[in-house]
Formats: C-alpha cells, sequence, structure tokens
C-alpha cells in the first residue's frame, strides 16, 4: 500500500547489471561488426529504471565489479533515480560484459564474457535483507539461478521478500548461451515457477518451457499453478495475452517504426509492476488490467523506436502521448 505521505511503495529487482556492446552498425554478425558502443544493461535492472523513470520507487539488488564498468553502472542507476542500496562490489572479479548484435536475419546473436562475472558471486549474506523487506514488490529472473553462490542469494532474498508480504514477480528472461545446456535451463527456470504470483513470458520462452510449437491459450495454461495470480505472454509486435484465476484475453498492440527491441519486455515489465504496487485489486478487475497492460504495451513500443534498453526507455507524458494518438 501507498505510504502515508502518499510516496509510491517500493519494487525491487533482483539479479544482473552487465555492459552490452552493441555494433556501430546494423545487421551484422559480431565478427563483422566494425566496432561496438558500450550500452549500460542487464534485465532486472533495466525494469528498475524502467520503474523510475515512469515515477514509481524502485531499488536494484545484484553485485558488480569493483571496476570502472562496475561503478559506472552504479551512477546510472543513481543517476535515473533507483535506489543502490543493495548493490555489493567485488574486488576479484569482473563486471559482467555481452556483446549483442542483431543479424540481418533478424536473430540477436550473443556472446557473454563472464568466467566468473561479479554478479554470480553475490553471496547470501552480502544482502542487503532490511531493504528487501521494505519491498512491496520483488521482481527477479533466472540467470541468477545458474550457479552458485549467487542462486543461493536469489532463493534467500525470495523467501525473505515473501515473508515480507511482497508480491513475487518472474520474467524467466530466457538467455540459452548462458546456460551449460537447455535441458538445465528449464529445469531451473522451472525450479522456482510455483513461488512466483506475476509471470511474464515470450512467446519463445513459452514454447521453450512447454516443448509446444504453438502459442495458445492451452498451451499457456499448462503452467499455471495454484499460487499465480496472472501469467502474461507477450507476443512483440502482436501485443499480450493475459491470464488470471477469473479472466483471460488479448491487448492490442501499437505499430511503431521498431529500431531495436531490447528491453522492451523489461519495459512493458516495469510499467506493469508500477501500476499494480499499490493496488493488487487491479489483477481481480479485467477492465482495469487490460488499461494496465495497454500502458504497459505502450511502454513496450515506444522502447523499440530507440537503440539500446536504458535510453530507450519511456517517461510517462512519452506513454500517455502515445495511447492519446491511438
Amino acid at each position: 500500500m501507498a505510504t502515508s505521505n502518499g510516496e509510491k511503495s517500493l519494487i525491487v529487482s533482483f539479479g544482473e547489471m552487465l555492459i552490452d556492446f552493441v555494433p556501430t552498425v546494423s545487421g551484422v554478425s559480431l565478427a563483422e561488426a566494425p566496432g561496438f558502443i558500450k550500452a549500460p544493461g542487464g534485465a532486472p535492472a533495466n525494469v528498475a529504471i524502467a520503474i523510475s523513470r515512469l515515477g514509481g520507487r524502485s531499488a536494484f539488488v545484484g553485485k558488480l565489479g569493483d571496476d570502472e564498468f562496475g561503478h559506472m553502472l552504479a551512477g546510472i542507476l543513481k543517476q535515473n533515480g533507483v535506489s543502490a542500496e543493495g548493490i555489493n562490489f567485488d574486488t576479484g572479479a569482473r563486471t559482467a560484459l555481452a556483446f549483442v548484435t542483431l543479424r540481418a536475419d533478424g536473430e540477436r546473436e550473443f556472446m557473454f564474457y563472464r568466467n566468473p562475472s561479479a554478479d554470480m558471486l553475490l553471496r547470501p549474506d552480502e544482502l542487503n535483507l532490511d531493504l528487501i523487506r521494505s519491498a512491496k514488490v520483488f521482481h527477479y529472473g533466472s540467470i541468477s539461478l545458474i550457479v552458485e553462490p549467487c542462486r543461493s542469494a536469489h532463493l534467500k532474498a525470495m523467501e525473505v521478500a515473501k515473508e515480507a508480504g511482497a508480491l513475487l514477480s518472474y520474467d524467466p528472461n530466457l538467455r540459452l548461451p548462458l546456460w551449460p545446456s537447455k535441458e538445465e535451463a528449464k529445469k531451473q527456470i522451472l525450479s522456482i515457477w510455483d513461488k512466483a504470483e506475476v509471470i511474464k513470458v515470450s512467446d519463445e520462452e513459452l514454447m521453450f518451457l512447454t516443448g509446444s510449437d504453438k502459442v495458445d491459450d492451452e498451451t499457456a495454461l499448462s503452467l499455471w499453478h495454484s499460487n499465480l495470480k496472472l501469467l502474461l505472454v507477450t507476443l512483440g509486435e502482436k501485443g499480450c495475452r493475459y491470464y488470471t484465476k477469473g479472466f483471460r484475453g488479448s491487448v492490442d498492440p501499437f505499430r511503431v517504426n521498431t529500431v531495436d527491441t531490447t528491453g522492451a519486455g523489461d519495459s512493458y515489465v516495469g510499467a506493469l509492476l508500477c501500476n499494480i504496487v499499490d493496488d493488487r485489486a487491479v489483477l481481480e478487475d479485467e477492465a482495469r488490467l487490460r488499461e494496465v497492460l495497454r500502458f504497459a504495451n505502450a511502454c513496450g513500443a515506444i522502447t523499440t523506436t530507440k537503440k539500446g534498453a536504458i535510453p530507450a526507455l519511456p517517461t510517462e507524458s512519452e506513454v500517455q502521448g502515445l495511447l492519446k494518438g491511438n
């Protein structure tokens, strides 16, 4: 609930933050790229900044290298109004790097440098438990489940947040190149599935997790569990589908000039969480939920109109502009 002074409740985002290196030209493989531009990234951090841009309160919990890039990333969070009280710095490991390109065939290609990177080394005893306990929503992905000790830190943070009454929000954000195998990825992603109350998956993640080649209601509902309040399937340029205990449906997309889809899903999640953190009753009111998801679709659409994730995350006024024009 909102605090007595009208301040919005806190959303804590847990996981990785890293540097994405993107080619200076589009439509080439990593090997063909003539040069790269550094861009801050990492899905949980993107979500935290998306929330802050929309006027919400957010904090990020994770670990960065005690290096130039790590301190740069912490600075970017602070510049964007995100609390950095949950950040630890590791003196023995570097901040994670990822080289990312959108090839001419439309497929994204990733090359990660994290062996190990600082985010993988976050320990349970390093968690800022007071910060986590103060969250009304606790949001996380699956990359922090890949190796120890970060996996144990992730499970501990979830447990503490849940005991304190936070709504648990999960976006698996599948990155297969980081996992030892497809089988291990599926097993670990699903290992915490029944804890989350809000889950967002992409159409590709839905097919991966279910083994189905269809993106339909039956496939989506095979992922339903009794603790779930809202299951979302994002469909890129086709909008999204939603499922609750009482109703289901779809929300149309917005037509924009897409430049780069990086961060669109994170922007969508940030918009959703921002709008339910102080009003969970939205999850049981279809008309209101549809309005929130239309807002989230608009956020995701705007994010695709610029290069990079964080620079493209919209403000409330930008989203309202798109909504009024449609």
